[in-house]
């Protein structure tokens, strides 16, 4: 794939077209939008109008609000032929949804976080189960442009989004406990929020290089009748994990009926 259509150019539809290393189209109801996008790279250029755009790309990546979407729908189906291929980022809308609007199985969603826009994502990817071969190696070179991409069945997205599309929010916040901590005993925040934020970096990357499970890693941290282990039995006294773990399965649960609202809608 040497080429693809972006309809959209918001934060995560524009983070992504500045991410490819390939000719990008983009279109947006906004016109000045796409322009400023464009002016961004060389490799992006603005279609006229949706026609345009459809008609010139056989790859598009829908990155618009579910909500408009659905009023996209009888122009895309209109517009565009069997033979496009597409690939949704559109929030809790299911794979069955976009196969029915858009006639086709050649549709895979994506679900990424917001550090798309510094190639830092976490994106689940998830083909129809008609999808071709092709399609689903090229969407996976899409998501992997932009950071880290996860092959899962749309089934795992609510986990997915438990453990990543919310959970980047819960790690924010432990970042910021740890940096108030700091303060607390007499460091800066900014200083402080540094420190905390190193040392998320430096755990991920023993995790990633050792392999090793992270409760080993952590009893290796923690000598006999010392600091550490003082820190992780007020983690404990506190139920911190379960606290952890009822969080993604809120978030779990809530995408879950999202995702259940929508496919009703859209039947």
């Amino acid at each position: 794939m040497d080429s693809i259509g972006i309809i959209g150019c918001g934060n995560m539809g524009g983070a992504i077209a500045g991410s490819l290393q390939m000719e990008v189209l983009v279109y947006d109801s906004d016109a000045l939008k796409a322009k400023q996008l464009a002016s961004s790279k060389e490799t992006i250029s603005v279609a006229e109008s949706l026609g345009a755009l459809l008609s010139t790309c056989n790859t598009i990546l829908i990155a618009v609000k579910p909500q408009i979407l659905s009023t996209l729908y009888p122009e895309l189906r209109a517009l565009g032929s069997d033979k496009k291929r597409w690939i949704s980022i559109a929030a809790g809308i299911p794979l069955s949804v976009l196969a029915e609007q858009l006639a086709t199985d050649e549709i895979v969603r994506f679900m990424p976080n917001i550090a798309a826009q510094y190639g830092s994502a976490v994106t689940a990817v998830a083909p129809a189960e008609g999808c071709s071969s092709s399609l689903r190696e090229d969407s996976l070179h899409v998501a992997s442009s932009f950071g880290s991409a996860f092959l899962l069945p749309e089934s795992q997205f609510s986990a997915f989004i438990g453990i990543s599309g919310s959970a980047i929010a819960y790690v924010f916040s432990f970042l910021h406990g740890l940096a108030m901590g700091g303060v607390a005993q007499g460091i800066a925040y900014p200083e402080a929020l540094k420190i905390a934020s190193d040392t998320m970096k430096s755990a991920t990357s023993l995790i990633d290089a050792t392999k090793a499970n992270p409760v080993d890693l952590a009893t290796r941290v923690c000598s006999a009748g010392g600091t550490t282990i003082e820190g992780m039995k007020a983690l404990a006294q506190g139920g911190f994990e379960g606290l952890v773990m009822r969080a993604v399965e809120a978030s779990s649960e809530k995408s879950k009926m999202l995702e259940a609202k929508a496919a009703n809608q859209g039947k």
